[in-house]
């Protein structure tokens, strides 16, 4: 078996915050060409598009030095650039930072901006963001929330240590308490733990529950009521997609502003920043693996539906 080789440093430089695209050649392949590859390789590029960013020596090998439009294929090699972004409609609220020092950066992230570049939003992005605000361009997020959720996200400063990080999330060393909006039903028996099998196709946008082995388990309380208004507090063991948003769903009491669930809705527009979904991850504890320290940290923000 082929023992991977790590990637070499990138050549290019971050451009707003976002890191450029990486492509390895396989080692097998009968391309003649790096051109050959990228072209049946990156089929989202327009007709042109890969010969025009060879020709302008846009695409780079490891040494930084431009890739030639005939260079011959190379079986491993590392090739870099950066995408030509569309305009983003920017998210008009802040990425609050709660605390920083030399290994992490906690932030307090808004509703409607992705953690990390996916999809079309790259620019703005909590990590894009905080890279250029905070000049920090070895910044990682060590874990993700959804686009429509706000709240706390642990972001990692140095390379070497992100692993360590990221570990206390899949090892469940990380203690994470969220808060919902949703309708109050007097006759929904509460507390209660929840365990169901979740799976989310790729492709579709909702997740759903099947029968089979329980794969997300979630803790949840009324906290409050007021009229319909319920707000829930739930502390979740695992991190399946969409979870919370299933589960209070599968309770009947899905959360307020959800677009999809209990029904998936048109989508919205992307300046309509309206109608928030009524989730936040409020609390966030754990044993820093570097440096031994209890962290607990608590989100300032308030969800609208309850501040009304």
């Amino acid at each position: 078996m082929r023992r991977r080789t790590p990637p070499p440093p990138a050549p290019l430089p971050q451009r707003d915050g976002v890191d450029p695209v990486r492509v390895r050649l396989p080692h097998a392949g009968a391309w003649a060409t790096v051109r050959e590859y990228l072209v049946e390789r990156l089929t989202g590029a327009g007709p042109g598009t890969i010969d025009g960013m060879l020709g302008a020596g846009l695409i780079v090998g490891a040494d930084g030095r431009a890739v030639a439009p005939d260079a011959p294929y190379e079986p491993g090699m590392f090739v870099w650039f950066h995408r030509e972004l569309p305009a983003e409609v920017p998210v008009p609220f802040p990425v609050e930072v709660v605390y920083r020092d030399a290994h992490i950066v906690v932030a307090d992230k808004p509703h409607f901006l992705a953690t990390t570049p996916r999809g079309t939003h790259v620019t703005e992005t909590a990590l894009a963001r905080l890279r250029r605000e905070l000049d920090v361009p070895t910044l990682t997020a060590a874990h993700r929330l959804d686009r429509l959720t706000a709240g706390l996200v642990l972001f990692t400063v140095r390379p070497e240590e992100r692993g360590a990080y990221q570990n206390l999330f899949q090892d469940r060393r990380v203690r994470k308490e969220y808060e919902a909006v949703a309708p109050y039903d007097p006759a929904l028996d509460l507390p209660r733990t929840v365990r169901s099998r979740i799976v989310k196709e790729r492709g579709v946008h909702a997740a759903h529950e099947v029968e089979g082995e329980p794969n997300a388990e979630t803790y949840v309380e009324l906290a409050a009521h007021r009229g319909e208004l319920g707000r829930y507090r739930l502390l979740p063991a695992t991190g399946q997609t969409h979870q919370l948003r299933v589960h209070l769903n599968a309770l009947g009491v899905p959360i307020l502003g959800d677009p999809l669930y209990p029904e998936v809705t048109d989508p919205v527009p992307a300046d309509d920043f309206r109608g928030p979904l009524q989730l936040l991850a409020r609390r966030l504890e754990f044993t820093d693996p570097v440096t031994g320290v209890e962290h607990a940290f608590v989100s300032e923000r308030v969800l609208q539906s309850w501040a009304l």
